[in-house]
């Protein structure tokens, strides 16, 4: 983490980022940034192709319960880690586990699931409050770079590192099971494996970003800048490429401009709201296409 901090601090120090980041708590945050930026855009991809988007929303949601479950248990309220990994891992693989063995469309299952999660968290919410401050609270829903602490950039280095080889070894054997589970069978792909690898993936990306973008925003950062670049890209190298760089501008604009202007914006609405932003462009660049 020292190291990581000291190249933020050197460019800094050569005049290429401006004098707010002196400061420990901006750099823990870009640094957050830089790691979870390329991260959510290389699996967002996946996400749009394979039509998981609701689930993502319903992993982020369930961080609710896990931290409010973390905290009556005794955790420090600001990372209760153990308990938020691990409400949200087995949430993933249960709602996996019953898609698998039920009729039930995928949509109106995520919506069950979601909906449990929504109701658990509030009610443990309301016991919750009386032992941590409601900002603490806040920051979970919505996101803030004053909570991001040296756990956390490491929580997300080794998720990052641990997606990235799977991402290396598999991404086309994990692309075609999503495309086209038969074909992927016949060639002998374990579709039923590269299916749980990349839900709990997707489950452990969305509960380490949970800290900069917010439960509530962070299923947005893996779906907006991976249709975004499938709204302009042409192929799938190009898909895969600019979801990465929709993602990471996405993260570094929305944690440095509301610092820069001094506006009062969750980390998490300002990375979402940047990336929406970036969705109307790319709209706009394909209807001026069609135009041509």
């Amino acid at each position: 983490m020292d190291s990581l901090r000291q190249g933020v601090f050197a460019l800094y120090q050569g005049g290429w980022l401006p004098e707010m980041f002196q400061y420990a708590f901006l750099t823990n945050a870009l640094v957050a940034a830089l790691v979870m930026g390329p991260l959510l855009g290389a699996l967002g991809p996946l996400v749009v192709v394979k039509r998981l988007a609701f689930f993502s929303e319903a992993v982020g949601h369930g961080a609710l319960t896990g931290v409010a479950l973390g905290i009556l248990l005794g955790e420090p309220a600001t990372q209760p880690l153990v308990a938020l990994f691990c409400f949200c891992l087995m949430f993933a693989l249960l709602l996996h586990w019953v898609k698998s063995r039920t009729q039930v469309p995928y949509d109106a299952l995520v919506g069950v699931f979601l909906s449990f999660a929504i109701a658990l968290g509030a009610a443990l919410l309301l016991y919750v409050a009386k032992k941590v401050n409601v900002h603490i609270l806040e920051n979970v829903l919505f996101g803030s770079i004053l909570t991001v602490k040296d756990t956390d950039i490491l929580v997300l280095v080794v998720i990052a590192i641990l997606a990235l080889g799977l991402i290396w070894r598999g991404a086309n054997r994990a692309l075609l099971a999503s495309l086209s589970p038969e074909l992927a069978q016949t060639r002998g792909i374990n579709v039923r494996l590269y299916d749980y690898l990349f839900v709990l993936l997707i489950a452990l990306v969305t509960v380490a970003s949970v800290k900069v973008v917010g439960a509530i925003l962070v299923g947005a950062l893996l779906l907006i800048p991976a249709t975004t670049a499938r709204l302009i890209s042409r192929n799938g190298r190009q898909f895969f490429w600019l979801s990465v760089l929709c993602s990471t501008l996405s993260c570094l604009l929305g944690i440095v401009l509301p610092m820069a202007g001094a506006l009062p914006i969750p980390s998490g609405a300002a990375i979402v709201m940047f990336a929406a932003a970036g969705f109307v462009l790319a709209l706009a660049l394909r209807r001026w296409r069609r135009i041509e």
